[in-house]
């Protein structure tokens, strides 16, 4: 009685388990599908013709942070928007379609999340 009773919990749990890693897997598929970066014609979001890079970012964010350090470390110029803090910041992440932060445009670029190998590959593109 006591070796059924223990197959039949270790089969719900077994069976919770694969559940679990079922959802949590389906919650990432749409970002595992999603492409490095998206191509576009983003001059208008440039406020000058020198600047080749906008950050979209809020001050809570800690990829924000990494994406800041980031181009800091790599002497790379760039402009940051807090979508928190600027309407017009909010307004063109809107129009770009904006979901997550960090959002980077990096020429004509648009990159989605702290990815520095991707932000590496536009970078130097752009120099």
């Amino acid at each position: 009685m006591l070796k059924q009773r223990l197959k039949s919990i270790a089969s719900y749990v077994l069976i919770l388990v694969a559940g679990l890693a079922v959802g949590l897997a389906a919650a990432n598929v749409p970002r595992w599908l999603a492409p490095a970066y998206i191509e576009g014609d983003y001059s208008a979001y440039f406020p000058d013709a020198k600047t080749k890079v906008v950050l979209y970012a809020t001050a809570t964010c800690p990829y924000c942070a990494k994406a800041q350090e980031y181009l800091k470390a790599k002497n790379i110029a760039y402009v940051k928007l807090d979508i928190n803090e600027s309407e017009k910041a909010r307004k063109e992440f809107k129009q770009l379609n904006g979901e997550m932060v960090p959002m980077l445009l990096v020429g004509n670029r648009q990159i989605r999340g702290f990815k520095p190998e991707v932000m590496d590959s536009a970078l130097e593109k752009i120099h």
